[in-house]
């Protein structure tokens, strides 16, 4: 039972470290500025986005988990909404920054939960 539990958050921690990959490359790949806050290694970070995300942004149980996007505090999605808004071409939207020249540009509507 022990190993069977160590496999599923095995399988939870590469998928997130995955959906992190992802963001960040994406960032640096089209060279927008940010900061990566690391909540493993820090206590208050990890703190300060379990207290922003938003509590109709939150799991039905537990905390959040990475990653969590923000634009100086404002909380802007998780990992499905920054996915979403990448595939419709809206991801400067979602990050509140203006897109440069030439870029594909939508427009981002976040969706209700049902």
């Amino acid at each position: 039972l022990i190993l069977f539990a160590f496999s599923l958050l095995s399988l939870l921690l590469r998928q997130i470290k995955k959906q992190q990959q992802d963001v960040l490359g994406f960032l640096e790949a089209n060279k927008i500025e940010f900061e990566e806050k690391d909540i493993a290694a820090n206590e208050e970070n990890r703190k300060w986005m379990r207290e922003n995300v938003p509590e109709d942004s939150r799991p039905a149980s537990g905390n959040p988990l990475p990653p969590r996007l923000f634009n100086d505090s404002r909380y802007l999605g998780d990992y499905e909404a920054f996915f979403e808004a990448r595939e419709n071409n809206a991801v400067y939207a979602f990050l509140g920054l203006t897109a440069p020249p030439g870029s594909k540009v939508g427009v981002y509507i976040s969706r209700s939960k049902p």
